[in-house]
């Protein structure tokens, strides 16, 4: 049986403050990384030369692989916030023990106990 732990909103509060402010300024920073993209700068199909389409392609996939990760960590982001709305926050996905709270205070998006992501590395 799965325990259910419930945080006092007095501790789930401030978590859930840091983790709205943490996914507004990975979207503005994903808003900046389209605008840097030299894909996105209409100008650069007058310029053909070798030097300027590596530097492009090497542009776009450092900007592309920016956005993966931070459409990932959006995602972790989210799943925690949804899993603070429905009461399952801090409670491991895969042994159903809650999760050390310094473990959350450094990441509280973290999913897993130590111990059960220390498996998954494996």
């Amino acid at each position: 049986m799965k325990t259910k732990i419930l945080f006092p909103e007095s501790v789930l509060k401030p978590i859930k403050r840091f983790l709205h402010l943490e996914e507004k300024r990975l979207e503005e920073r994903k808003k900046i990384l389209n605008d840097d993209d030299p894909f996105s700068d209409t100008g650069r199909v007058d310029d053909n030369s070798p030097d300027a389409d590596a530097a492009e392609q090497f542009g776009h996939a450092r900007i592309e692989a920016m956005r993966k990760e931070i459409d990932r960590r959006l995602i972790e982001i989210r799943k925690a916030l949804t899993k603070i709305k429905i009461g399952r926050y801090g409670i491991c996905e895969k042994c159903g023990q809650m999760i050390d709270t310094d473990r959350l205070m450094i990441k509280p998006e973290a999913t897993l106990c130590v111990k059960c992501e220390k498996e998954k590395e494996k």
